[in-house]
């Protein structure tokens, strides 16, 4: 990771995004970028931003929203552990993402699955509440 990390590139925001492994693909970084989901400093921002050491960046991530704070620039996408080394998650967030994941594990409409299926028995019963 010697010179994979720059501090003097200028890096666009679409391409930092996707070198940090925010986004699977440059093309889907600037999809979220355009489509306003991603905002640089508070603001919403064109894919071609070029980003600062320091700045504040809210980046979908799954249900929640990351907020990070960028430590590094990159311009080639990066192993794992070296792109998150490009970005500190905000302990506001973190936090809120965790609050978010226990209230999704109490609700029962996020549990894909029951304990076990219906019986034969079961079955019959829920198929006599259907229909009446």
């Amino acid at each position: 990771m010697a010179n994979d990390t720059k501090t003097d590139v200028k890096v666009r925001l679409d391409k930092w995004i996707w070198a940090a492994r925010l986004a699977k693909t440059r093309a889907l970084a600037r999809d979220l970028i355009q489509s306003g989901k991603v905002h640089y400093n508070g603001q919403k921002s064109k894919p071609g931003k070029i980003v600062e050491l320091n700045a504040t960046v809210r980046v979908p991530a799954g249900w929640d929203v990351k907020e990070i704070v960028i430590q590094g620039l990159a311009d080639k996408r990066l192993p794992a552990k070296d792109a998150e080394l490009l970005y500190a998650e905000t302990a506001e967030s973190a936090a809120k993402r965790e609050q978010n994941k226990e209230a999704r594990k109490l609700h029962s409409f996020h549990n894909p699955s029951p304990d076990h299926r219906p019986d034969k028995k079961q079955r019959r019963e829920l198929i006599k509440l259907k229909h009446q």
